[in-house]
């Protein structure tokens, strides 16, 4: 992950890195519209550019969300929100998974409004460590209107006993990331350059189809 620096910033405290490059898009064999041949078509949207910069963690996390909005408006067959993904690690701060409450909000003024979905409490499994994309089942299909909405997760528990989340290397900032404290929203800050933040959506254009309930070595614990 190349040389990295301790910095201390206004209500959280993160770890920088190096990184590079993208941003919206789906899996190379899929279409960005449409159906795929022969299997139930998905697409992963994101924001972050896949490339870690800084992993943060709030001081207090009872209080905190952290979110990104996505509108499936250009897709409009893309309903049914089938995963969350959030880059994270269990080694920083404490070294173990303490999990996140994540949710769906809706998203039809200037910024996330209420939950339309969640809040439910997920956690990495026990091993193995490191920074990856930990994937949780959410299977929810938007209902008319909310073709734009928010993925967001709770960090809930406060530093050092919680989860960092990922925010990406590239320094101009998209917009599209949020931040809730205080009882307000507004838009993601760390106080460095590096504001996308690493969580993404998986949408399908199949309500029918059955989804596992582990990907991976990762899996979703609801309580």
């Amino acid at each position: 992950m190349g040389k990295c620096f301790w910095a201390i910033v206004p209500a959280l405290i993160a770890v920088a890195s190096t990184g590079a490059s993208d941003i919206l898009a789906a899996p190379d064999d899929w279409p960005a519209t449409g159906t795929a041949p022969e299997r139930d078509a998905a697409l992963e949207l994101k924001w972050d550019n896949g490339s870690l910069s800084y992993r943060v963690c709030y001081l207090s996390g009872s209080d905190t969300w952290f979110a990104n909005d996505f509108d499936v408006s250009q897709f409009p067959e893309y309903r049914w929100v089938t995963r969350l993904k959030l880059y994270s690690q269990a080694e920083w701060p404490n070294n173990r998974w303490d999990g996140f409450r994540i949710a769906l909000f809706s998203y039809t003024g200037s910024v996330p409004g209420s939950i339309i979905w969640g809040p439910k409490f997920v956690r990495g499994s026990s091993i193995p460590f490191g920074w990856r994309w930990c994937s949780f089942v959410v299977e929810y299909t938007l209902p008319a209107g909310h073709n734009r909405f928010a993925a967001a997760a709770q960090q809930y528990y406060s530093y050092p006993n919680c989860d960092p989340h990922g925010v990406d290397s590239n320094p101009t900032f998209l917009g599209h990331s949020w931040s809730y404290a205080g009882g307000r929203w507004s838009p993601y800050a760390t106080g460095t350059p590096y504001r996308n933040i690493m969580m993404r959506v998986v949408v399908s254009n199949n309500t029918s189809a059955v989804a596992p309930t582990s990907f991976g070595l990762l899996k979703a614990l609801y309580y």
